[in-house]
């Protein structure tokens, strides 16, 4: 969803946008093929919802004139006051390029956990919830994503549906625990981030409207003000299927195959134009050198010359260094360690497009599997009691799914970049799309 749109666009025309596998057939990432929608969504059960914001919400008018049911009460004496301070400067109207991704791990995330591994490639950022799912594997919420400033309006927005579905029918109160999971990236280059205009109903409707299609990507979601690797970055998503094996108990009789599925949603906010790699092609040095030869030969042709308080203004325009967030899901049975390790390869996939953890970068990943459903709130008892037991995949047999985890958070990001459009923010700033005729072009060499 998106609001109308301000005065001023935030969006201006790119090139038309194209998937990664469809902009460049020949290239390939990875061995093992992607799901039907090439999305997290390709994960049975997952669900995901997106939703952006353009523009800032009109202001709540308050009404000065008295109340004319209420009697007139006598005027206060006045009293000398001291000097009052001259009021601010009047603030631009805002511009507003930002929203939330909201994932249900199931429809009924409520009362049927799912086992999950956090890693955290890099701490300059927060997923709330964390210690409590590190500490017991376990995922009982939505994960979702939006931008620093809205960490708390998102964490509200799933207490308030939860106590709207799930309070006591009799007495309207809540007697159960819940810690909500709450990841952001900082998109206040392209956004009014102080305007803090996602709201805590946006995310009760992203519950509720959560779906299993292919996931919006590019400038939407919690990704809509996002930069990436010197271009706009964004949502992005991508899937694997690896087939695998079911053994049975006994003699082996009766062992099934089954097809695992590895998805992968990032929000992208990282990295330096130089850096960018695709399919290992160093496409950022190449683009940014040929940016250098036309610049250079248009100021060789121009007399007009740069001084030094245009430099830094051009200087204060680049943006700054990001984060990214990873959400990898599976329906392969996994156990919270073995997603841990999951979790972790999404470094693999962020390096490969030039990602590499810089100090002011919250870099941080989780995964879940989809394949137990574990109750919420078993029978309570000081006994030690077994009553729970889960098929897993054997460790030395997990490196399929390792390596699925990697490619897809590697095609997520391109992804995300692919579909990115051109975006101007707040002063006016621009940043431009990846610029997918060139990119086609430069990649044709390599293939």
């Amino acid at each position: 969803m998106a609001t109308s749109a301000p005065a001023t666009p935030s969006l201006t025309p790119s090139e038309p946008r194209f998937r990664l596998r469809d902009l460049l057939p020949p290239l390939k990432l990875g061995r093992y093929p992607p799901g039907p929608l090439n999305s997290i969504t390709d994960v049975p059960g997952v669900l995901v919802s997106t939703q952006s914001i353009h523009s800032a919400p009109a202001p709540t008018a308050t009404s000065t004139q008295p109340n004319p049911t209420e009697p007139s009460q006598p005027a206060e004496p006045t009293q000398p006051s001291e000097p009052t301070k001259p009021p601010p400067p009047a603030r631009p109207p805002p511009t507003i390029n930002t929203g939330l991704t909201t994932i249900l791990p199931r429809r009924d995330w409520f009362n049927s956990a799912c086992y999950a591994g956090l890693f955290r490639f890099n701490g300059s950022g927060e997923m709330t919830g964390s210690h409590w799912l590190s500490e017991t594997g376990l995922l009982n919420s939505p994960i979702v994503i939006t931008n620093s400033f809205a960490v708390g309006d998102c964490y509200r927005g799933i207490y308030e549906y939860a106590i709207s579905h799930y309070s006591s029918p009799v007495t309207g109160l809540c007697d159960w625990f819940l810690l909500p999971v709450v990841a952001e990236t900082w998109d206040g280059f392209m956004n009014d981030i102080s305007a803090m205009v996602v709201t805590p109903q946006m995310v009760v409707r992203g519950i509720e409207e959560a779906h299993a299609g292919r996931v919006g990507e590019g400038n939407t979601g919690g990704g809509t003000g996002m930069l990436c690797l010197g271009w706009k970055g964004g949502t992005g998503s991508a899937s694997r299927v690896v087939r695998g094996v079911v053994r049975k108990e006994g003699d082996g009789d009766g062992d099934g195959e089954r097809e695992f599925v590895v998805g992968a949603l990032a929000q992208c906010n990282f990295g330096a134009g130089y850096d960018l790699r695709i399919g290992g092609v160093p496409v950022g040095r190449l683009l940014m050198d040929e940016e250098a030869v036309k610049k250079a030969e248009k100021n060789l042709h121009s007399e007009v010359k740069h001084d030094r308080a245009e430099e830094e203004e051009e200087k204060e325009q680049k943006p700054k260094d990001g984060s990214i967030i990873i959400v990898i899901a599976t329906s392969a049975p996994l156990h919270p360690l073995q997603l841990q390790r999951l979790a972790k390869r999404g470094t693999v996939g962020l390096s490969r497009v030039g990602g590499w953890g810089s100090n002011s970068s919250g870099d941080i990943f989780l995964a879940f599997s989809t394949a137990h459903e574990i109750p919420r709130a078993p029978e309570f008892s000081w006994t030690p009691t077994v009553g729970q037991s889960v098929d897993v995949v054997q460790d030395v047999t997990i490196n399929a799914l390792f390596e699925a985890a990697a490619d897809a958070v590697e095609e997520a990001i391109l992804n995300a970049l692919c579909m990115a459009e051109d975006m101007v923010g707040p002063g006016g700033r621009e940043v431009k799309a990846m610029p997918l005729g060139r990119l086609r072009d430069l990649m044709e060499k390599f293939l």
